[in-house]
């Protein structure tokens, strides 16, 4: 079972209000982690927010940072789908999802409650390697990167690039949009989206000059 997983399935409290007190709880830690960070954000801030009580808040978690832990799982699930569906609305060629990928994170760089990615966020203030929350943000990484290498294996099928380019790619696009991410909230400017977009443009259009049997080629124009 993965940290995604086990951190955002319910323990199954025998209490019918158990459930309900875990999510007030999840959402509330998601609510003040994400605008205030880990570290500035205690456990008696967030059993007032959900107003709960500390017993409740020991009644399904053992510490802040296996709230935090699972309340950053339950967000992937949510900003994964949000994500793929958007994607998956932004055309019917996989170019035009490659791209339009860069349009679904300008929507929500425009959004007020935009403070960055929480999972690049969290693994700052982490720095164990092994810290349950920085598995969680890794694994919501790893997903994400699967999700940009099915789109862009979709792409190589047609153009004839291989495999080889399409894993390539994957990695370049999850830069651009990390990075994109990182831009937006350091300045302001959802903008950042359309930079990067144009960036992937260029990784698109350059895999066309590729001569299709040359794939070690085709490596060297994606990763100079």
């Amino acid at each position: 079972m993965t940290a995604l997983n086990r951190f955002s399935s319910d323990p199954g409290n025998a209490s019918s209000a158990g459930p309900i007190v875990r999510e007030r709880l999840l959402d509330a830690a998601e609510a003040l982690v994400y605008a205030g960070g880990i570290h500035a954000t205690g456990v008696d801030a967030i059993v007032r927010q959900s107003s709960t009580t500390r017993k409740s808040f020991y009644t399904y978690f053992e510490s802040k940072d296996a709230l935090v832990a699972a309340a950053l799982a339950r967000r992937h699930e949510r900003w994964m789908n949000w994500f793929v569906k958007g994607t998956r609305r932004c055309g019917k060629t996989p170019r035009a999802q490659l791209l339009g990928m860069f349009d679904v994170l300008r929507e929500w760089f425009s959004s007020p409650g935009f403070h960055g990615c929480a999972f690049l966020n969290a693994s700052g203030e982490i720095g164990q390697s092994d810290d349950p929350i920085r598995i969680v943000a890794r694994e919501h990484k790893a997903d994400l990167l699967g999700f940009v290498r099915t789109l862009c294996e979709e792409h190589v099928a047609q153009t004839g690039c291989g495999t080889r380019a399409a894993a390539a790619l994957a990695r370049q696009l999850l830069i651009l949009i990390d990075g994109a991410i990182g831009v937006a909230l350091v300045s302001g400017a959802p903008s950042a989206a359309r930079d990067a977009r144009a960036a992937a443009e260029c990784l698109l259009d350059a895999m066309r000059t590729v001569p299709l049997r040359a794939h070690t080629k085709t490596k060297q124009v994606l990763q100079p």
